[in-house]
């Protein structure tokens, strides 16, 4: 009787998916991207990734040890986050980057909050707001074929002409996963047809965006441009696979799309107002922290304490 009262904290949902199920399929979806990214940029990308999952799974294999908590590596969450910091890393970082970056992002982000399901933003892109922050000339130093050189993002804020179908291939400078939007669309249909994510956040980020590009953007309704703004950056990559995060997401579907919504305005006026040309990442932390707040008046009362009848 007495484990038939055990009751776990809420939300109570029911799910044919365990934990495990759906971050291997995030995994899954995360290797065309992955993938490409090794190859663009050879040997040290892959170790980065490498690195950056290592130091991930350990560092929650060793909190957890020392704190006589249950292990939880099997969940593969600490996996997912380790792969999203590695694609979110230069190429030509040093290793230590991904090992200080892995670290932050599962002990001070996910473990110190009460681990997965309680963190308060995502790990991989506060773990990269740290390093951008931290080490602001390694992290934004990119390397293609053997030269370093600026990212498209940073060319269309210097008001030059950069080349759209390269952006959407991905043969340009940038993070390990960011490059290549074919690659990350790849993985996004898999997600949708695997009812992984709820399209309503991503398209309506990327909606929003276009929307307040058009409007604020310097080259206004230029459709090239807006292209060349989609596929440019992390957008792609963190409208799909960071944006969607159950954890730091809202629940209901109209919190989902006042959440998109801000996204892409907080994208927006970072690409378009600040010194800076990109933007995804610190727009999807700063919206994870209004999730509570979003969630507090879209959420439904329940029936007697101020709900409808219905």
């Amino acid at each position: 009787m007495s484990d038939m009262m055990n009751v776990s904290a809420n939300p109570h949902i029911r799910s044919k998916d365990s934990t495990t199920k759906i971050m291997l399929l995030v995994i899954i979806a995360l290797l065309p991207a992955t993938g490409f990214g090794i190859y663009n940029f050879g040997l040290n990308a892959a170790i980065l990734v490498c690195t950056s999952v290592a130091t991930c799974v350990l560092t929650e294999f060793l909190y957890e040890k020392l704190m006589k908590l249950p292990l939880t590596i099997g969940d593969l969450s600490a996996v997912v986050t380790g792969l999203l910091l590695g694609l979110n890393l230069p190429p030509a970082a040093p290793f230590w980057l991904a090992i200080i970056g892995g670290v932050f992002a599962i002990l001070v982000v996910k473990m110190l909050f009460g681990g997965i399901g309680q963190n308060f933003m995502n790990p991989a892109l506060g773990a990269r707001c740290f390093l951008v922050i931290s080490f602001t000339a390694r992290m934004t130093t990119f390397t293609y074929d053997g030269v370093t050189t600026a990212t498209p993002l940073a060319m269309l804020k210097a008001g030059e002409d950069v080349n759209t179908w390269n952006m959407v291939v991905g043969t340009i400078p940038g993070t390990i996963g960011e490059t290549s939007v074919i690659a990350i669309l790849a993985g996004a249909v898999f997600l949708i047809l695997f009812d992984v994510i709820d399209m309503r956040i991503p398209f309506t980020y990327l909606l929003t965006f276009v929307l307040f590009i058009g409007l604020f953007g310097p080259n206004g309704w230029d459709p090239w441009y807006l292209t060349a703004q989609l596929a440019g950056g992390g957008l792609m990559l963190g409208a799909f696979f960071m944006a969607t995060d159950y954890a730091t997401s809202p629940m209901t579907h109209l919190g989902k799309i006042i959440y998109g919504v801000i996204l892409g305005i907080l994208t927006g006026i970072f690409r378009v107002f600040s010194s800076s040309a990109e933007g995804v990442s610190y727009a999807i932390i700063i919206s994870n922290l209004l999730v509570p707040l979003i969630e507090r008046f879209t959420i439904p009362k329940c029936f007697g304490k101020g709900g409808e009848n219905r």
